[in-house]
């Protein structure tokens, strides 16, 4: 009988669980490596979409946070919603979404081993792992992955660089909506994660102190000037690209596969749409196959987060967005929800 397992799976952030747990499901023999122990923090605006969250749900995941109901655009006195046409999403911190997730794939009996890949080999017929052999191997290992990279994967990203910054308040949320605030240089989220706790992120191409980019924003910086925050967290740079999203029996998916921006708040909806494709095309043993599915799935982040990018690097149409979503609120709303649903 042979020692092989079906699947590796490179990463255990809420991709690489959310990947297991398909995979779990689909009756594969799976096991995950990850080199970081406890709980996973990463800086993002923390707010799941509709759509991420009706994936978790389906997985049996329900993390504890805060009910959101829409977004809304603030520019200077100036301000346009749009409510979620789907249910509501909700903002969960990273850390508790990932220990939702995390106690989900121990119940499902998957292995978490605390190691990093380091050598990867593979044939038609297996890759080893660091000399362990697998059926497939699915990255999910991050951003600024070591699995794309050390494949030839990686493709050099053009444009502005772009960060995130992000803390959270102690203070009582006032609103149910995701706010995105607008100035001339960034944007800043503002997502409420629990009936105590607000996150404030900041999305920038300029270098400096979160303070500094948090005051371009008089109104949210007078709001939260006393009230007591945590660590500062940051990430980026943002854009990452790849050649291709399956190489062998190798399989990037989430941030691995290539990431625009975290503009539109589709990271986890569009994670877990990778993950399901991705075991799927493993349990079919077709992991060509991926690649097609890939695309179907990102297509709609990469159409709309790469216009929007592009259009707000144009300091008028910065300064125009919030009233022109004003001024034909049902492009705005269509344009939320379609971000908000299903990224397939």
């Amino acid at each position: 009988m042979s020692d092989r397992r079906d699947l590796l799976i490179a990463g255990g952030g809420p991709t690489g669980l959310a990947t297991a747990l398909y995979a779990a499901r689909a009756g594969l023999d799976v096991t995950i490596w990850e080199p970081r122990a406890g709980s996973i923090e990463k800086a993002c605006g923390e707010g799941l979409m509709p759509a991420a969250l009706a994936a978790l749900l389906d997985l049996g995941v329900d993390p504890l946070g805060h009910d959101l109901t829409g977004i809304r655009y603030i520019a200077g006195g100036s301000a346009a919603q749009a409510s979620f046409a789907a249910g509501s999403g909700r903002g969960v911190r990273r850390t508790t979404l990932h220990d939702a997730l995390r106690s989900a794939v121990q119940a499902a009996g998957v292995p978490i081993e605390q190691r990093a890949v380091k050598d990867i080999r593979q044939d038609d017929r297996q890759v080893l792992v660091d000399g362990v052999p697998f059926g497939h191997l699915i990255a999910a290992d991050g951003l600024h992955s070591g699995i794309r990279r050390s494949l030839g994967l990686d493709r050099q990203a053009r444009g502005p660089v772009r960060f995130g910054l992000r803390t959270h308040f102690e203070m009582a949320p006032w609103s149910s909506f995701v706010e995105v605030h607008w100035s001339p240089r960034c944007e800043a989220y503002i997502t409420p994660v629990a009936d105590g706790v607000v996150g404030v992120a900041v999305l920038t191409s300029e270098r400096g102190p979160y303070a500094d980019h948090l005051a371009q924003f008089p109104q949210i910086a007078e709001r939260v000037a006393t009230v007591t925050h945590d660590k500062i967290s940051g990430a980026g740079p943002l854009r990452q690209r790849s050649t291709a999203r399956v190489a062998g029996r190798v399989l990037l998916v989430g941030d691995a596969s290539g990431y625009i921006d975290a503009l539109t708040g589709e990271g986890i909806a569009l994670g877990m749409a990778h993950a399901k494709a991705a075991v799927e095309a493993v349990a079919a043993g077709r992991s060509q196959d991926y690649e097609r599915t890939w695309r179907i799935a990102s297509w709609r982040y990469q159409a709309l987060t790469a216009g929007l990018l592009r259009a707000t690097r144009v300091g008028v149409v910065r300064r125009t967005i919030v009233p022109a979503a004003r001024r034909a609120p049902w492009l705005f709303d269509a344009a939320v929800n379609a971000l908000a649903g299903s990224p397939s």
